[in-house]
This record gives structure tokens, C-alpha cells and sequence, in this order.
């Protein structure tokens, strides 16, 4: 097989371990004596109620909201489509529809929340006196400060009338939440930034990542992590009693399926972790290091071998106007970091977009470099710019998956033949 073609079957083994429909029907909850209400958020979510429509057997409604284009035929579930990863009016009003679906419901009633990754954006809900603008500032100061997910949901939730566990204390019912985690170390308050899971952090501990990143947040979101209505619902609020939550799919789960797959075609697999953080080019470089030691010397383990790893690496933005999203950015640092060498990789986001680009990532090797310099492009500018994308592109090595149903992060393999 050739090499590209491997790395292509090792990410597929990997999206497909993290099907949604697994968990579901590993973790549905009891039938409720009153009504079941299905809610939901993030870039697999609308596959997420499809699924559990095809095993819950008994009536069932609900709203959950979804990347545009991101979208699946349901029978009952109702799926409303809103931006990602910078928050619009669509996702403002599927916010209040969902809060609106729960609200009513009694202690007889049942809400299963389908949460996955990409819920943060698609659930803007700003509290009183700020604005969907001020929230979008919020989110763009994020996305470009090179913060880790957790603090930047940490952040989120501290900022919003409905993550943090808001969604779930609004309803009388019992909630179970079946979570597709994105987050290194799956925690699953962090997920979404945590709609129906409540954790016990604290507007402090958002302001001192405020200052830590140095954020320059809107002057509306400073006051209101000021003041103690920003602190969110504790896990020891009896709200949440008779909640439960279950992480039904995750990195770890997708790293062996994929291991599996090298393992088939004689090549030995080595995770390194599914939980890794870090600016993307410097994860990059140590990624290299350990790739080109295996070639040269057979250590830390002999070739054939494929190196594995997940977790959610972040880009710091240096440049304005560049394209592309942190595998890209990842698989560029390296491909100059293994120039030369016979190295094949694949960096891209389970979920099938990398960043706000219509790629899952970029495939790069040892003559990546060069094949980038024959198209006339200088490939430590474009890193130096944040922009892979153009860079791949031009060079006919994006990996476009589209839309695949699920999302537990970065996917990377490094094939050392």
C-alpha cells in the first residue's frame, strides 16, 4: 500500500471507532414516565440525533444545533445550523430554543443532551450587558491567543447564560449527557464549554487566564467577569442530583483503531499520547525528532513503525490574512523540520475541518519542502504567515474528508518505512 493510501486507512479506522452510535446505544438512559426531550450542540451533532433515533423506541422531539453544512436528515429532531468557529445570529436564537425546550419540562421528564466539539461557538448566549458582537470579540481574542481548549472554554463559560452547566439548571428534568469528547483529558465540563456538565472553576480563574494570554476582551466581558454573576452553577448544586453524563467516543478509543489498522500491513504503531497541547509548530518539532531518530537509528523503536498521536494542539496568529487551520500548520513546521527525509505524514481534525477551511488537514513528506519551492512559494514565510492552506493547496496536498459525523480532535501519523 502506498503510503498516503495507509495514512488515508488509519485516519478512516480512526473517525469511524469514534461513530457516535457505539456509545449511544452502550449508554441509553430508561424511558421517563413524561416526555423525552433530545438537545444538542456541536459539529457532530446532527449525526448524533439521527443515531439515537434509530435506537430509542418511544416518542421523542428536540432542537440541536449544528455547523453549516454540517446538517443530516432526522425524523423528529429538529437540526438548526449556525456558525463555527466565530458565533452569528443563527446561533443566538438556536441558544434561546434550546434553553426554551427545556424549560418547561417537569421532574417525569427526560433531556438527553448530544454534546460534541465545536458547541462553544454555535451556543452564544451572552449575559446581560454584552452583545453577540462583544461575544464574538471574546471568541476571535481566543482563537488567535494560542490559549489551550480548556482555558478557552474555561473562559467561555464564564461568559455565557447557558454553558458552565446553565443549560442543565434550567430544566426540572433529569439530564443525561452523552458527550463525543474533543478535549485532551476528556474532561467532560470542558466539552462545549459544558452546557449540561457543570465543573467547579471560577470567574478568577477566567480573569487570570484573561491576563496569563494578556486578551484584550471587549470592556462589557471584563465587567462581567468582575462580578460574581459570572460565576457558574457548582457540581455540588442540587439541580444537578439526578443528572448523569457519559463520554461516549474519544481520542484514545481512535488511536488504537488506527494502530490496529498499521498493525494489519506489518507496521509497528507507537501513541504517543491522545491528550497533547501546544503551539502546532513546536509540537511539530518534536514530533520530527523522534521520527527522524527512528529512521537513523531504530530507537526509541525500530522501523517499520507509524507514530500516533491526538489531543488539540493551538496557533498563536503572527500574520494577517493567512489561511489554514493547526494540522496544517503542524504538518508544515514539520515538513521543514524533515526535508529531505523519507518520512510521510498526515495532521488533520477528526471532524474534517481544519481551523474554518474546507480541509481536514494536509498530507506532507520529505520533498514538501521542495515541491512548495518549485511552485514558487517560500515555505517558512507561509509558516511565518499562518498560511498552510495556500501552501497545500498549491501543491495539490490538502486532505479534504468533508463532513465526517464525529470530532474527537487531531489525528496525526508519521509512517517511518
Amino acid at each position: 500500500m502506498q503510503p498516503r493510501d495507509l495514512l488515508k486507512s488509519m485516519f478512516s479506522a480512526a473517525v469511524q471507532a469514534a461513530d457516535p452510535l457505539t456509545g449511544i446505544k452502550a449508554h441509553l438512559p430508561a424511558k421517563p414516565q413524561g416526555k423525552t426531550v433530545v438537545i444538542g450542540a456541536g459539529k457532530g451533532a446532527a449525526q448524533m440525533a439521527g443515531a439515537l433515533e434509530t435506537v430509542w423506541d418511544g416518542p421523542i422531539e428536540g432542537i440541536v444545533v449544528t455547523r453549516y453544512g454540517y446538517g443530516c436528515e432526522t425524523k423528529h429532531i429538529k437540526i438548526i445550523e449556525a456558525s463555527h468557529p466565530v458565533p452569528d445570529d443563527a446561533g443566538l436564537v438556536a441558544a434561546r430554543r434550546l434553553v426554551a425546550a427545556v424549560s418547561d419540562l417537569t421532574a417525569d421528564d427526560l433531556v438527553i443532551a448530544l454534546i460534541c466539539g465545536g458547541g462553544s461557538a454555535l451556543l452564544p448566549a451572552p449575559p446581560e450587558g454584552m452583545t453577540l458582537e462583544d461575544e464574538i470579540a471574546v471568541n476571535e481574542a481566543l482563537l488567535a491567543s494560542g490559549a489551550p481548549i480548556s482555558s478557552m472554554n474555561v473562559v467561555r463559560k464564564h461568559l455565557s447564560t447557558i454553558k458552565g452547566g446553565r443549560l442543565a439548571a434550567a430544566t426540572k428534568a433529569r439530564v443525561v449527557s452523552l458527550i463525543v469528547s474533543d478535549i485532551p483529558g476528556d474532561n467532560p465540563a470542558y466539552v462545549a464549554s459544558g452546557p449540561t456538565v457543570p465543573d467547579g472553576s471560577t470567574r478568577h480563574d477566567a480573569l487570570a487566564i484573561v491576563n496569563q494570554y494578556k486578551l484584550a476582551l471587549p470592556q462589557a466581558a471584563v465587567a462581567h467577569l468582575s462580578s460574581p454573576a459570572a460565576n457558574a452553577p457548582r457540581p455540588d448544586d442540587p439541580r444537578f442530583i439526578r443528572n448523569e453524563h457519559h463520554v461516549i467516543a474519544s481520542a484514545s478509543v481512535s488511536l488504537e483503531a488506527a494502530a490496529a489498522v498499521a498493525r494489519s500491513h506489518g507496521i509497528t504503531p507507537a501513541i504517543l499520547s491522545d491528550s497533547i497541547e501546544g503551539e502546532a509548530r513546536d509540537v511539530a518539532l518534536v514530533h520530527a525528532a523522534i521520527a527522524r531518530e527512528v529512521l537513523g537509528k531504530d530507537r526509541p523503536f525500530a522501523k517499520p513503525a507509524v507514530i500516533l498521536s491526538g489531543g488539540e494542539t493551538t496557533v498563536t496568529l503572527r500574520g494577517k490574512g493567512g489561511r489554514g487551520g493547526r494540522n496544517g500548520e503542524f504538518a508544515l513546521a514539520m515538513a521543514l523540520a524533515i526535508d529531505g527525509h523519507d518520512l510521510h505524514l498526515l495532521a488533520a481534525d477528526t471532524d474534517g475541518i481544519d481551523g474554518s477551511e474546507d480541509n481536514a488537514g494536509a498530507f506532507a513528506d520529505g520533498q514538501t519542502v521542495t515541491r512548495l519551492r518549485d511552485a514558487g512559494l517560500d515555505p517558512r514565510r507561509l509558516l511565518d504567515g499562518n498560511d498552510s492552506y495556500s501552501g497545500f493547496a498549491a501543491i495539490g496536498d490538502l486532505f479534504e474528508t468533508g463532513p465526517t459525523g464525529t470530532n474527537v480532535n487531531d489525528f496525526r501519523a508519521i509512517l517511518i518505512v
